[in-house]
């Protein structure tokens, strides 16, 4: 099994940009945090996993100071999850494309997925992979 953590506020997948000519491309802030991701990864020195996997992927967002502190703390505890925009497939799928051909060859061998988002006061994204038979 991989483990990694991704630190820092997670950046969802923004849609696509078009040139004039009509050239698709990422926004600068979803490609700026997939070579985030890219470079802690790739500190891990693994070769690839190759079959079939399972992932599973835990995204802290920022914990907003504002509320009661009655909420900030049930934010804290996971009693209150969040339940605003950006969406948790966004979050995936950013991450997901970054790690292709370092944690894995290609996102198309991920056949199971496990995806949470909670609120936190170290951001991050915690990622496991594991192949399975």
């Amino acid at each position: 099994m991989i483990r990694l953590t991704i630190p820092g506020n997670p950046v969802p997948q923004g849609r696509p940009r078009f040139t004039r000519m009509g050239h698709a491309y990422d926004p600068t802030k979803s490609r700026n945090y997939k070579q985030h991701v890219k470079s802690v990864a790739s500190e891990l020195n693994i070769e690839p996993l190759s079959g079939p996997i399972r992932v599973s992927m835990e995204i802290y967002r920022q914990l907003q100071k504002s509320g009661s502190k009655a909420l900030i703390r049930r934010k804290k505890e996971g009693k209150v999850r969040p339940t605003v925009k950006p969406d948790v497939d966004n979050y995936y799928k950013s991450v997901s494309d970054a790690l292709t051909g370092i944690l894995w060859e290609d996102d198309n061998q991920i056949v199971e997925i496990h995806v949470g988002k909670w609120y936190s006061d170290q951001p991050r994204v915690e990622i496991e992979a594991e192949e399975i038979d």
